[in-house]
């Protein structure tokens, strides 16, 4: 028994989280605040759903084990959305129809599937990497996804002239944390894959907190009061992408969808 226990323990130093090595925390010139600048992905099922998920086949038969559900542990706080009854069965309703059985335009499926903008917090945990530009008074976030972008104002509140798809961003810095405040959303978007939604009363209040020089802990609490009975909070690790010149590269997803959408009527691709 000793034996065991001497080498489960050295299992467990063995097994040190990465982010203890990642090194120190960059800073930056104007204000010796955590230099986010760089490239970021997080590496999660999140995107297929929030919650706890088994693996499953691929809804589109052909593909086998190709387009795969990977499972996932739930990413929520406490590990359950708190809906309404009412709004769980949109939920459900939501998860029938986020896979059309048939090609072309359908607003009753994912927002993801049609190439529509992401959102907030979607946009993070999208399988796709998304980058960072730090400056005294804006940020700027630029994903790989469809295009998607956000203009983030520093220490100064404004209000969204109009709703839209990825928010209005306002932020602080709270010590060391980056804090961004978002509201305007039209309400269009979805959570995920599994039909976890919200309405256009939507607030999300995220936290981006370096946790060394490769590692952000993110989390974004959530707020709807046409949806949920209470707040609630995910929370995962990004991830900086220190590949050799690394960089964003072109996701021409509206291209993409051009077949799906209208068919024979599509334009040849181009080379």
């Amino acid at each position: 028994m000793a034996v065991v226990m001497v080498a489960l323990g050295a299992v467990a130093t063995f097994q040190a989280p990465a982010y203890s090595q990642g090194g120190a925390i960059p800073r930056t010139s104007w204000d010796r605040k955590p230099d986010l600048n760089g490239i970021w992905q997080a590496f999660s099922t999140a995107n297929w759903d929030l919650e706890d998920h088994e693996g499953g086949p691929s809804p589109v038969f052909v593909t086998g084990a190709w387009g795969a559900t990977l499972p996932g542990l739930s990413v929520v706080e406490g590990g359950k959305i708190p809906y309404k009854p009412e709004a769980l069965a949109k939920r459900e309703e939501n998860r029938r129809n986020a896979l059309p059985g048939k090609p072309g335009r359908n607003l009753s499926a994912d927002p993801e599937l049609n190439c529509f903008l992401p959102g907030v917090p979607r946009a993070t945990y999208l399988p796709h990497p998304f980058q960072i530009f730090q400056s005294p008074n804006r940020l700027w976030m630029v994903y790989q996804f469809s295009y998607a972008r956000r203009e983030i104002f520093m220490n100064g509140k404004s209000e969204a002239p109009i709703d839209s798809w990825m928010g209005w961003s306002n932020a602080r810095w709270d010590g060391d944390t980056l804090v961004i405040d978002v509201r305007g959303f039209n309400g269009q978007t979805w959570f995920d894959r599994a039909g976890n939604y919200h309405t256009d009363a939507l607030h999300v209040v995220e936290r981006y907190r370096m946790i060394d020089r490769d590692h952000i802990l993110y989390e974004a609490t959530i707020e709807d009061p046409n949806v949920f009975t209470r707040p609630w909070t995910i929370s995962l690790p990004l991830y900086r992408r220190i590949e050799k010149n690394v960089q964003l590269l072109q996701f021409r997803c509206q291209e993409y969808v051009e077949e799906f959408f209208y068919g024979e009527f599509v334009s040849p691709p181009r080379q």
